[in-house]
């Protein structure tokens, strides 16, 4: 493995895993590629290695650059680290989730291999091949779901554990999950009519379109009730009530909505794996059952108005039709019973300095619960705040990066 000078400013290295599909049933003989990017500053390629784990789930690494800075936080965790960035196995280089292949209980088989316990494999095989002995773990909100159930399992491979927006709840089902955060989307709907009053009344408009079938995507696609409601994940992250509102502004029969609207729903077929498996994500055992959808409560279905954020909803499988393919297969996903993540006895004995940023208004990942999963590990130091959304890492460039690193080492007090 060579370093290699072809980004500005930066020393890459790029490496290639061959790991087991099932790492439990190995003698199954599937294989998959796994992809990983190690960067470093010129002068830092000795540095300790910090594992980045991505949100999502189903997105790949971000691409490493440093004009502008990207990932933002990237010249802050330079400073202490090299970096290696692991596109997750589906995503990106490591062979990529694209099309269904085979019948849909096959295809519902594959993806269920696609969680974080098999994600955990994936990194112990990347960590014997770059042949380190520990490493410290960044995770952005589903990448953190990752991070702990790697501490979970593995907590001798971690020399530190940094989370951003992504301490999951522990022995907790998706049907609790999705309660809370439908009382977080509820308040946030409120916040934002308060800031734009007359985006409320637009909204109604929106969603009676589309009950009338009158809203599409620049492809025809039909842009259902619940599709447009699901707009409110854009009040999840810093920036995003004034793009919802600069969206609502245009006339929803011109082609500007339509492109700007596609550009701005979440969900859809560039990384059907964030979709289909989304729920099992939160799934610490049990079945998810189209939580979201059976959970929506009264004040919901009573008020149009009111919007949702990552609640992924079962008949964006006819309307879409990059994820139509998928429908069969996401239904089984749905009726399938998941093991457990997490492990409370095992993260009561961690031993690894831990710190994470607990965002008060999480839209995606309840607060209330990140805090108990914080109390359950007794080298966590906690950082409650209102300062950021859920995309504070990024927002902030590398100031909560910073204080989680300066937490973990005990230089500051939260």
């Amino acid at each position: 493995m060579t370093w290699q000078h072809s980004i500005p400013g930066l020393m890459t290295r790029s490496i290639r895993v061959d790991v087991p599909l099932d790492h439990i049933n190995v003698l199954d003989g599937r294989r998959l590629s796994i992809f990983a990017r190690v960067v470093a500053l010129p002068g830092g390629t000795g540095r300790p290695y910090l594992l980045f784990l991505q949100g999502g789930p189903g997105h790949e690494s971000p691409r490493p650059s440093l004009d502008p800075p990207t990932p933002a936080w990237l010249p802050r965790a330079l400073e202490d680290y090299q970096l290696v960035f692991l596109d997750q196995r589906g995503t990106g280089l490591s062979d990529p989730v694209s099309e269904p292949i085979g019948a849909p209980q096959d295809q519902a088989e594959y993806l269920s291999h696609m969680r974080a316990d098999e994600i955990v494999a994936d990194c112990e095989d990347l960590r014997e091949e770059l042949g380190v002995e520990s490493w410290a773990v960044l995770g952005q909100s589903f990448g953190g779901f990752t991070a702990l159930h790697y501490l979970s399992t593995h907590p001798d491979a971690i020399s530190a554990a940094y989370f951003t927006g992504g301490l999951p709840p522990v022995g907790r089902s998706a049907d609790d999950v999705y309660t809370a955060t439908y009382r977080e989307l509820a308040a946030k709907s409120r916040a934002f009519y308060q800031r734009f009053p007359s985006d409320r009344d637009r909204m109604r408009r929106l969603v009676g379109l589309a009950e009338q079938e009158a809203i599409h995507t620049p492809n025809g696609d039909v842009v259902g009730p619940s599709r447009i409601r699901s707009l409110g994940h854009l009040l999840g992250a810093s920036g995003g009530a004034e793009r919802l509102h600069y969206l609502l502004e245009n006339d929803p029969g011109s082609r500007v909505f339509r492109y700007d609207l596609a550009d701005a729903l979440s969900f859809g077929g560039r990384n059907p794996l964030y979709t289909v498996i989304h729920e099992s994500s939160f799934a610490d055992g049990g079945v998810t059952g189209w939580s979201a959808a059976r959970v929506l409560p009264d004040q919901f279905r009573q008020d149009t108005s009111l919007l949702t954020g990552e609640h992924v909803f079962p008949e964006w499988f006819d309307e879409d039709s990059s994820l139509r393919p998928w429908r069969e297969c996401a239904g089984i996903i749905a009726d399938r019973a998941w093991p457990r993540l997490y492990d409370a006895r095992a993260l009561q004995a961690v031993e690894a300095p831990c710190a994470a940023a607990i965002y008060v208004n999480d839209a995606y990942v309840p607060f209330e619960f990140s805090m108990q999963t914080a109390a359950l590990i007794p080298t966590m130091h906690p950082w409650a705040t209102s300062q950021y959304e859920h995309n504070g890492s990024n927002a902030s460039g590398g100031a909560v990066l910073d204080r989680l690193i300066r937490l973990a080492r005990g230089e500051i007090a939260r």
